[in-house]
């Protein structure tokens, strides 16, 4: 229920309703001058000055660095960003079409990525740039949804996911097939793991000439690589990664659909000319904590006897969180839980040098980078668990893969909080037996900013801070935004924004491009973004606090934390108000049958009725983990958590919408939402939104969204 982007899933930030378009939609009034609308043209215009970086790669030998930023793939020196080579299989500088994903060959000398550029249909294709001949070269001709491509060990492979055929992106936040056919049987799209091997120069020669003007690369053909899939077609992949030796793959799959049933994934490996999988792990059966939980980002051990993975509580795939884990690569053993316990939530690994595994993590509102140093590169056994370096900030999204080079101890990564602007940053541990004193746990890393496409920028929004809150004996943390030019002697309202999820975090970012705070603090309220139980951050233990328990616990933290803010700044008790989208969009529309402490509130693609819920929706599989039951066998469970249940409580104007292909939070759970407040007499407005799913796609209906909820608290419950 939280949005699953492949690009932003550091500690899965609910990216709201609220991304910051330039459209407007045709179902919005034009704006008069002084509306919150034309307020909204006015904060859209300072959003747009900032130069999103959305993915970063340095080179194994610490050279090069290649990043994309608006659809664009870029490659420089590292210690020179000012005049980058653009990479692209575009023929022209005006062609809109999209490079990303780039990956460094073993021996830095090719860069593959995928693009769209050259297929009039905009089908991606893999893609080859040699820095030693003419390029890029196309290797793949593919005809579905490609993404992850990685380069095998040896350099003589690439491997990716892919849906033949596919005729929607993989996953469930693209806007669900209108249903015809056979439900559950017809249309059903499988993603595979898919290997080429890389076609050597002698099959790559430049094209002839045309006597037209030359593309922005050197125009050559290349024999187009044929490829295979690794995984039987009843099985659908969602993670992979390649074994040392080249030779095999470790995947994370289930059976189809693939939507629906990533609940109950089980680890397997296969090698490439074998054709039968190998259960490595199966949550479904293992016993222990990890029983029943999900598992996530595999990764092969350098000698290739072990694999480690995440596995946690998690509602959403991409959306990763949980402790590292590590099991035999035969499957022989149970499950080790490397660090169980923790005040913490890990989100991505990488296992590259023998007896080290490193990883990611979300603690208390801080990212960081920890090291878990074997007893030796065979045993299983941890010795330290070391901190490399820590920030109040967004660290990219969280995979440490894209820009290390491990061998030379070095790491790029995009860094922004809410003050800073994204940039791209370099580090480099300079002593690998540091102490690292706890005082200063980035004090063995050297850290310098490569890249200043954003000086100058800045917020729009007010001042963000960190606070802390203690309730049910649970430490809490969110974020408070402070209004734009914040004066302490006024009163000001206040927006409570309940994230997606639940296993999801708020964490400190950029918000030009994503959260409703940076524009409600720009219009003069208070913001406060809070993570309850249920949230990644302060421990698995803390993840699982809201299990049968929807609503209850979680609504009691956020509720706390509004009574801190209240004990500290000026808010007017009488101004606060409520939203969310997906499961923030639930928690919207339970509370305020809750509580009348919210004076309105804004419920996007929210839940209002657990039973229905179960029956109506793509991915019922992963309210087994929560509810501890389906709804036919405890549909008491569902019926304590629905907000129709006490639907007679309401009298908060709830504003609601949705995509009407929705297929995780799906359209009718809002009917029924604002069916019900409409017969009650409740102030109320349900908009649906054509051919958008859970994460909508259409720039003017993002715009028209953010439009209606400012409109919606300004009438409400107004900062002047």
């Amino acid at each position: 229920m939280h949005n699953r982007f492949r690009t932003t899933r550091f500690a899965a930030l609910f990216a709201v309703l609220f991304l910051c378009p330039v459209l407007k939609s045709s179902l919005a009034q034009a704006p008069e001058s002084n509306s919150p609308s034309a307020q909204i043209d006015s904060l859209l215009r300072d959003a747009g000055r900032t130069r999103t970086i959305s993915q970063v790669a340095i080179s194994p030998d610490g050279k090069r660095l290649a990043w994309t930023e608006s659809r664009q793939l870029f490659v420089s020196p590292v210690d020179d960003l000012a005049k980058p080579l653009r990479v692209t299989a575009a023929t022209s500088p005006d062609k809109r079409c999209s490079d990303r994903d780039p990956i460094w060959s073993p021996d830095s000398t090719s860069l593959a990525f995928l693009s769209d550029c050259a297929d009039p249909e905009g089908q991606a294709d893999l893609y080859l740039k040699r820095f030693d001949s003419n390029g890029p070269q196309r290797i793949t001709s593919l005809r579905g949804y490609v993404e992850q491509p990685a380069f095998s060990p040896d350099g003589s492979k690439i491997a990716f996911l892919y849906v033949e055929g596919a005729t929607r992106p993989a996953g469930a936040l693209a806007a669900m097939k209108p249903p015809s056919g056979v439900i559950g049987e017809d249309g059903i799209e499988v993603q595979r793991v898919a290997a080429i091997t890389i076609p050597s120069e002698l099959d790559c020669k430049e094209a002839p000439s045309t006597g037209s003007k030359l593309p922005l690369g050197s125009r050559t053909n290349c024999l187009i690589s044929l490829f295979d899939f690794v995984n039987p077609a009843n099985l659908y992949a969602y993670e992979f990664d390649w074994s040392p030796d080249s030779r095999s793959v470790a995947y994370i799959a289930a059976n189809p659909p693939g939507e629906n049933n990533w609940w109950t994934a089980k680890l397997y490996t296969q090698e490439l000319a074998g054709n039968t999988p190998h259960v490595v792990l199966d949550p479904v059966t293992v016993s222990g904590p990890l029983h029943g939980l999900q598992i996530a980002v595999p990764r092969w051990s350098p000698d290739g006897n072990s694999i480690a993975f995440i596995g946690g509580l998690m509602s959403d795939q991409g959306s990763t969180g949980g402790d590292v884990y590590v099991v035999s690569a035969a499957g022989a053993q149970e499950p080790v839980n490397l660090t169980a316990g923790r005040n913490e939530s890990a989100a991505w690994i990488s296992w590259r040098i023998p007896g080290q595994i490193d990883y990611s993590a979300l603690a208390g509102g801080m990212s960081q980078f920890r090291t878990l140093v074997l007893d030796s590169p065979s045993s299983l056994s941890v010795r330290r668990n070391v901190v490399g370096f820590r920030f109040p900030a967004s660290i990219g999204d969280g995979r440490l893969e894209m820009g290390l080079s491990y061998e030379r101890g070095q790491f790029a990564f995009i860094k922004s909080s809410f003050s800073e602007p994204p940039e791209i940053w370099y580090a480099r541990d300079v002593a690998t037996e540091c102490e690292r004193p706890a005082n200063d746990p980035n004090a063995c890393y050297e850290f310098r900013q490569l890249s200043h496409f954003n000086d100058g920028v800045k917020p729009f929004w007010g001042e963000t801070e960190s606070i802390e809150w203690t309730n049910d004996g649970f430490n809490i943390q969110g974020w408070l935004m402070l209004p734009r030019n914040y004066d302490p002697h006024k009163k000001y309202p206040m927006i409570v924004e309940a994230h997606g999820g639940p296993a999801a975090a708020a964490t400190s970012g950029w918000s030009a491009n994503g959260s409703l705070g940076a524009d409600f603090s720009a219009l003069g309220y208070f913001v406060l973004m809070p993570n309850p139980r249920g949230s990644y951050g302060q421990s698995e233990a803390f993840t699982q606090a809201n299990r049968k328990d929807f609503g209850y616990g979680d609504l009691r933290d956020i509720l706390a934390g509004v009574d801190t803010v209240l004990a500290k700044y000026p808010v007017d008790p009488n101004r606060i108000g409520l939203a969310g989208w997906s499961y923030g969009g639930f928690m919207t529309m339970f509370a305020v049958t809750q509580t009348h402490r919210f004076r309105a509130a804004v419920a996007g693609a929210g839940i209002s009725d657990w039973l229905s819920y179960y029956g109506e929706n793509s991915i019922d599989e992963w309210m087994i983990p929560y509810f501890g039951a389906s709804v036919y066998d405890n549909p008491a469970v569902y019926a304590k958590s629905s907000a129709i249940g006490f639907i007679k409580n309401v009298s908060t104007p709830t504003l609601a919408v949705v995509g009407d292909r929705d297929g995780e939070c799906p359209a009718p759970q809002s009917f029924e939402f604002w069916h019900a407040l409409r017969d009650q007499h409740v102030p109320t407005e349900l908009v649906v939104y054509p051919n958008e799913g859970h994460s909508f796609s259409d720039p003017a209906h993002h715009r028209d969204v953010l439009d209606r909820a400012v409109g919606w608290f300004a009438k409400y419950m107004p900062a002047n």
